[in-house]
């Protein structure tokens, strides 16, 4: 096992960071999310043909790139620098996973082209630690009754993948209804979907918690990318802006601060780095109890540490960058809001806590 980056895993970033830099600049992204489609579907068409990003988890055997959790979480960093309004967590990680787990291979190959997107239809909140909400029926004749809230990608997917009970149900989403109300963050809209006598069929059976899990594990390393443009950014501002005839990074108290955001965000790195590199076995399998529980462990140490991280620098870049990061013409507040959406997406930092005590047979608190 390693943490260190790869010398294929660097340049995916480069080939990512480039694109993303040319594509999707912060100006662009604020403009989009004052549109009435915040997803960029042409640079998502774009990096799936070019750089081959919605296969990475899918086995070369299937059309994709045969690639692992470390190359994903690389892609995740990048994105959640520029927080680009792409579908890649919510189609090639979660819906990705899910169809691998239950061996759909038309949809997946579909899904890895980048051609077809998916969306896994469970609330962005859902935790892997509790059973998902029973708001979904299926009738004798598998027809889908019930409504789905604050789901991810709904809106941009072509396909929906449902779970009732322990089974998966694959559903074209302009046969349900679907409704994006107001949210946090902009540039990853959730949706209302409503099922209504809906078509459906049946993938075979899926532990979603376990797919749950890994997506958290992954949620991690974008969250990394988003404290490490604030950490950056913030750095470079502080460097500029004078007060009192001296940079304001020169001072002492904003010396320390800074000191203390870096020491977070290395220890982020590294909690992300390693459940990406312990998830990067778990591609179809899951091995034996042992493993597992090192993953799960891995996934929820990851998620509840950056979770708080990403929010914290992203905090502490609004505000060391005085009136200006109040703007709305200042991209620091499409990471701020990055920051809290995914902090309770996948399951807080509280649930992944007691998890890792419990994972790790530690006692519980007095």
């Amino acid at each position: 096992m390693t943490l260190l980056y790869t010398e294929v895993e660097e340049e995916l970033r480069a080939s990512v960071r480039g694109l993303l830099a040319d594509r999707c600049p912060a100006d662009a992204v604020l403009k989009r999310v004052e549109s009435e489609t915040p997803y960029d579907m042409d640079l998502w068409k774009t990096l799936s043909r070019e750089i081959g990003v919605a296969g990475l988890l899918v086995p070369e055997d299937h059309g994709g790139a045969g690639a692992s959790a470390r190359e994903v979480a690389v892609v995740l960093e990048e994105l959640g620098r520029a927080v680009a309004p792409l579908p890649f967590f919510t189609s090639s990680v979660l819906a990705t996973k899910a169809l691998l787990q239950v061996g759909e291979e038309d949809l997946i190959q579909e899904l890895a082209s980048g051609e077809t997107t998916a969306a896994l239809a469970v609330s962005l909140a859902a935790s892997p630690y509790r059973p998902l909400p029973e708001t979904v029926t299926v009738t004798d004749k598998g027809l889908l009754n019930g409504e789905i809230r604050a789901v991810a990608g709904a809106d941009v997917a072509d396909v929906l993948l449902v779970p009732v009970g322990t089974a998966l149900y694959q559903v074209e989403a302009e046969n349900v209804r679907i409704e994006v109300p107001p949210s946090l963050d902009l540039t990853r809209p959730i949706a209302t979907v409503t099922f209504s006598d809906t078509p459906a069929s049946a993938l075979g059976r899926l532990d979603v918690r376990r797919v749950l899990s890994f997506g958290a594990g992954l949620l991690a390393s974008e969250q990394l990318g988003v404290a490490e443009w604030c950490l950056g950014t913030t750095l470079a501002y502080i460097k500029e802006r004078h007060q009192f005839a001296r940079p304001v990074g020169s001072f002492q108290a904003i010396k320390h601060r800074m000191a203390d955001l870096w020491l977070d965000v290395v220890r982020a790195r590294a909690a992300a780095r390693n459940a990406a590199d312990l998830l990067a076995g778990d591609q179809v399998g899951f091995g034996d109890a042992e493993t597992v529980q090192s993953r799960e462990l891995a996934a929820a140490v990851a998620k509840s540490w950056c979770s708080e991280v990403a929010l914290h620098v992203a905090e502490e870049s609004v505000q060391l960058h005085g009136g200006i990061g109040m703007t709305w013409e200042h991209p620091v507040h499409l990471y701020l809001k990055r920051a809290k959406a995914t902090e309770i997406a996948l399951g807080t930092p509280g649930a992944h806590r007691e998890a890792v005590a419990a994972l790790a047979d530690l006692p519980a608190p007095a």
